[in-house]
C-alpha cells in the first residue's frame, strides 16, 4: 500500500523536478534522531570532518556512515517510513540503504555549504537513488536549497572539497564548472520547515545551503538510498564515503550485507 504521506503529486513533483519536501516524513522520530545526533557529536566516526577554519567563526560538524554503531540511528533508518517513502519516490520495486550524514551547524556559523552534486562524489550510478535532507531544529535562512530540473543536465558538476576548494579528482574536465544559480536565476527551490520535515532529491540534483546566522543550531539527518537500477561504478579517485575493502565490481549491484535491503514491493516489512 502506497504511504499516505507520498502522493501523486509527490511522486509526479520528483520524478519532473528530482526534488519534492515531505511534511512531517520523519514527524514522529524527531526526537530519537536528535539524541543520535548528541551520540554521533559525543562519539564523531572515522569520517568525521569539521568544515569551518579557524578563526571564521561558528562550526560546521558533518559526520556519515554511523547507521551500525548509533541504535537512534539504525532504529529510524529500519522504523519510520522512510524506505518505502523512496520506493514510491523513485517507483523502485526495492530499496537499499547507502550511508547515513549528519550536517551540524551551530550558531553563528557563517560557513554556507557549497553548491554541488553529491553523485560525482559516489561510487553509484544509476536515475533511482534518493536523499532525505530532514532539520531537527525549525530552519528558515540555512534551510536546503536545490535546483530543481539538475539531474537532468547533460554532465556532471564540478566536485570540490568543502574545505579547501580544491578539485576532488585529477580529472577536472570531466566536469562542468559549478555554476552560481542566485546569479544565474535558475530555478531554486527551497523551504522554510520544521523538525521532522524532509526534502527529497535525486543525486544528480545540484544543492546547497547558506551560513546559519540564526541564533540556534541547525542539526540535519540525510539519509541515501538507492533503487533497482543503481550499480557500482569506479571514479577517477577515492570516493566520499570510500568504503574501503568494499570489493564490489563495476556493474553490479551494492552488496547487502553492507547496504541492506530496507523494502520490497512484495515484502514491504523491512529487512533484517
Amino acid at each position: 500500500m502506497t504511504d499516505p504521506l507520498i502522493t501523486p503529486d509527490h511522486i509526479e513533483t520528483f520524478q519532473r523536478d528530482g526534488v519534492v519536501l515531505i511534511c512531517g516524513l520523519f514527524k514522529d522520530h524527531v526526537d530519537t534522531l536528535r539524541a543520535g545526533i548528541a551520540r554521533n557529536m559525543a562519539e564523531p566516526g572515522p569520517f568525521a570532518a569539521e568544515s569551518v577554519r579557524p578563526g571564521e567563526g561558528g562550526r560546521f560538524f558533518d559526520d556519515y556512515c554511523n547507521w551500525h554503531r548509533i541504535p537512534e540511528f539504525e532504529d529510524v533508518i529500519r522504523n519510520s517510513p522512510v524506505a518505502q517513502a523512496a520506493a514510491d519516490l523513485m517507483q523502485s520495486d526495492r530499496v537499499q540503504l547507502f550511508h547515513d550524514h549528519v550536517l551540524v551547524k551551530e550558531a553563528g556559523t557563517s560557513k554556507a555549504t557549497p553548491w554541488h552534486q553529491d553523485a560525482p562524489y559516489y561510487f553509484v550510478e544509476g536515475q533511482q537513488t534518493v536523499s532525505f535532507w530532514s532539520p531537527l531544529d525549525p530552519v528558515r535562512e540555512a534551510t536546503l536549497r536545490c535546483v530543481a530540473g539538475s539531474h537532468r543536465w547533460a554532465k556532471p558538476v564540478l566536485p570540490i572539497r568543502w574545505l579547501s576548494g580544491d578539485d576532488f579528482y585529477a580529472d577536472p574536465d570531466s566536469y562542468m564548472p559549478i555554476p552560481d544559480p542566485d546569479a544565474e536565476n535558475m530555478d531554486i527551490r527551497e523551504w522554510d520547515m520544521e523538525p521532522g520535515d524532509a526534502v527529497a532529491f535525486n543525486y544528480k540534483i545540484l544543492h546547497g545551503a547558506r551560513g546559519n546566522h540564526a541564533a540556534t543550531g541547525r542539526r540535519a539527518f540525510s539519509l541515501r538510498l538507492v533503487g533497482d537500477d543503481t550499480r557500482y561504478v569506479e571514479r577517477p579517485g577515492r570516493t566520499s564515503p570510500p568504503f574501503p575493502g568494499h570489493d564490489m565490481q563495476p556493474g553490479q549491484r551494492l552488496r547487502e550485507d553492507w547496504f541492506p535491503i530496507l523494502y520490497e514491493r512484495n515484502r514491504p516489512e523491512a529487512q533484517t
